[in-house]
Parts: structure tokens; C-alpha cells; sequence
């Protein structure tokens, strides 16, 4: 029973290190993501759209 006090014990110390994101932290990352997901959405878009012409345009 040693070993598994010693492993729940160490477990417990190490969550306590752990620093978890505060509510603003999560909402800016949040917004950061939605951001960028969308312009790169729309790059691949505007991509799409100039290919597709293109190859139109050449059959």
C-alpha cells in the first residue's frame, strides 16, 4: 500500500502546481482562435474560387 500512497501523494503536490487559465484568459484565446479560423477560412475560400475560374477558364 506504499507505493500507491506515495504515487496519490506526489499526484496531489504535483496538481497543486498545475495554473489554471482565469476566465479572461479563456475568452481572449477563445476570440483568438475564432480569428484566425476565420481568415484562413476565407483564404482557402478566396483560393478555391480563383482555381475553380482558372480551370474554368482553361476547359
Amino acid at each position: 500500500m506504499g507505493k500507491y500512497g506515495l504515487y496519490y501523494r506526489q499526484a496531489k503536490d504535483e496538481l497543486h502546481k498545475v495554473i489554471f487559465p482565469v476566465k479572461e484568459q479563456i475568452k481572449s484565446a477563445y476570440i483568438s482562435v475564432v480569428v484566425v479560423v476565420t481568415i484562413i477560412s476565407l483564404f482557402l475560400a478566396l483560393v478555391d474560387v480563383v482555381m475553380s475560374y482558372s480551370l474554368s477558364a482553361i476547359i
